[in-house]
């Protein structure tokens, strides 16, 4: 199946649910959001968020970080 993850199209065997794929990306899911086909899918509904051919995907990368004096 081809996804498209910001804006860069991609391969992946399917079937595969939003969950499956945030782990094999390699990301946390307690530092990503997800927007699927421009709604964003909250985290307790990853695991049964079920992906198809041409979905689009933003992935959005929290980083930590603070001020310094």
């Amino acid at each position: 199946m081809k996804l498209q993850i910001n804006g860069e199209e991609k391969d992946f065997a399917g079937p595969l649910t939003l969950a499956v794929l945030v782990q094999q990306l390699g990301l946390k899911p307690d530092r990503v959001a997800v927007e699927l086909n421009l709604q964003i899918v909250a985290r307790e509904r990853w695991q049964q968020t079920d992906l198809k051919d041409a979905d689009q995907l933003e992935i959005v990368h929290f980083v930590g970080g603070g001020t310094s004096s």
